[in-house]
């Protein structure tokens, strides 16, 4: 790759030279990035309707508004105290505590203290599902921490590929943040080098592929590989028995005037077709199933119980299939989780609390949303991320600067006196007074204390 050494070698002066730890310096690139945003938005609806066929609300709602995190104004203030995210940093500042901690008697007179401090140079790999999303917001959190960044695009949205390309040395610090376009080949040579951090959204099995890359270097990963996210419906709830029927009108009224998104290339459309052609899984459909590869459209389609083991159930769908199982007993529904990988995400519709909690007790999941769907992706205040099968490692606002920053312990003392207890040797005096600094017993440490000075211990 041409430019790639002299690239890296770039942001690795640039992350030595301490500019990037200077959180008056972090607070310029991410009001940077909200202008972009603001000044930007005609043309990230361009690139999204190219790339995926969204409409602009769609593309507003599920794009933009998640790198604003919901409040414009808090992108540009991400690293001040108000939001708690430096609580404590100054700016001019590029080291100071987040939280001091409380500490046993033992170590007494002894401080402690957390420091957030940036990881260094982090390597992040977006996906073509949300292009720009996901981009942004992995971005935001990677530069509130203080590190600087290399960021793949994915190939399979080029419009957006380019587009953050062009775009983003526009706004924010290219000494800082580096952008590499291209598909696997690109990929595959920017996982030979070390890095500090990667995070990569896709699927399982180029997860493994980073994971074992990051492997030869003991580099950490956050892996958001997708996975499946499976629906309850409680059989008990008054439409019951006209969820199908409920379900096909509500489709033909929400996609009546063709805001339907299309399938993001022919690669994929293919990979989704295939899933009908096992005839099982054909004759399982009860609404939809209509193909046009001239415009990458599948309909909406509704599947009554397919087979388990069938493709269908087993792997990502990623598309506008909904296979629904149905169960003798509403309850049946917690084992038939715990039977199956663990999903990136639960929505449970129930009104039956006792069942809610058991849901979230019993069953293991990146979340679990009551009564709604998909809200939970854009709501900042709440980690995203998978478990197992589904990934691991969370982000979305102050998730995103945690996952990019390494928590490190600092504990500061002065050059007082030493009293003798922590040191050989041992007797059963020390050995209670041990006892008491964890119990913070004071009367009982007093007295201690006085016994040791009477044998001049100290």
């Amino acid at each position: 790759m041409e430019g790639l050494e002299k690239g890296l070698e770039e942001l690795r002066q640039t992350f030595g030279s301490g500019k990037t730890r200077d959180v008056a310096w972090r607070k310029s690139q991410l009001r940077g990035l909200l202008r972009l945003l603001n000044e930007e938005e005609e043309d990230i609806f361009r690139v999204l309707h190219e790339d995926l066929g969204k409409h602009r609300v769609e593309a507003y709602r599920d794009e933009v508004l998640l790198s604003l995190c919901g409040r414009s104004e808090e992108v540009g203030e991400l690293c001040s105290g108000e939001f708690g995210w430096l609580d404590g940093y100054k700016e001019g500042e590029n080291s100071n505590s987040i939280g001091m901690v409380k500490l046993p008697w033992l170590v007494w007179p002894s401080k402690g203290e957390v420091v957030a401090e940036p990881l260094g140079l982090v390597l992040v790999f977006s996906s073509w599902n949300f292009p720009i999303g996901l981009t942004l917001e992995c971005l935001i959190g990677a530069i509130s921490a203080g590190n600087v960044v290399v960021l793949k695009p994915s190939e399979q949205s080029p419009a957006s590929s380019l587009f953050l390309a062009n775009c983003i040395p526009m706004y924010i610090d290219s000494k800082a943040v580096k952008i590499y376009e291209g598909g696997s080949s690109v990929a595959e040579k920017l996982l030979e080098y070390k890095w500090d951090k990667i995070f990569f959204t896709g699927s399982a099995r180029v997860g493994r592929i980073v994971m074992t890359a990051a492997a030869k270097h003991l580099t950490p990963v956050t892996l958001e590989l997708g996975g499946k996210c499976l629906g309850i419906v409680d059989s008990r709830l008054s439409l019951h028995d006209k969820k199908v029927d409920l379900l096909i009108r509500m489709i033909k009224k929400f996609f009546a005037k063709n805001h339907l998104s299309r399938i993001v290339n022919k690669q994929q459309y293919h990979r989704l077709s295939d899933l009908f052609n096992d005839p099982s899984v054909a004759a399982s459909i009860v609404h939809g199933g209509s193909r046009n590869i001239k415009d990458l459209v599948i309909e909406p389609t509704i599947m009554l119980n397919p087979p388990l083991d069938a493709e269908i159930m087993t792997e990502e769908i990623f598309g506008p299939l909904l296979p629904i199982i149905t169960l003798n007993k509403i309850e049946d529904s917690i084992e038939f989780l715990r039977s199956r990988p663990k999903p990136l995400a639960i929505y449970a519709f129930t009104n039956d609390e006792k069942f809610q909690r058991r849901i979230v007790a019993e069953t293991s999941s990146g979340s679990i949303t009551f009564n709604d769907a998909v809200v939970q992706y854009v709501l900042d205040a709440l980690p995203f991320g998978g478990v197992g099968g589904s990934g691991f490692g969370k982000y979305h606002g102050k998730y995103s600067f945690d996952t990019f920053s390494n928590d490190k312990a600092v504990l500061r003392r002065g050059f007082f006196a030493e009293i003798s207890f922590r040191y050989p040797p041992w007797d059963d005096l020390k050995l209670q007074f041990i006892r008491a600094c964890y119990d913070f017993d004071y009367i009982r440490l007093l007295r201690l204390i006085l016994g040791l000075q009477s044998r001049r211990s100290i």
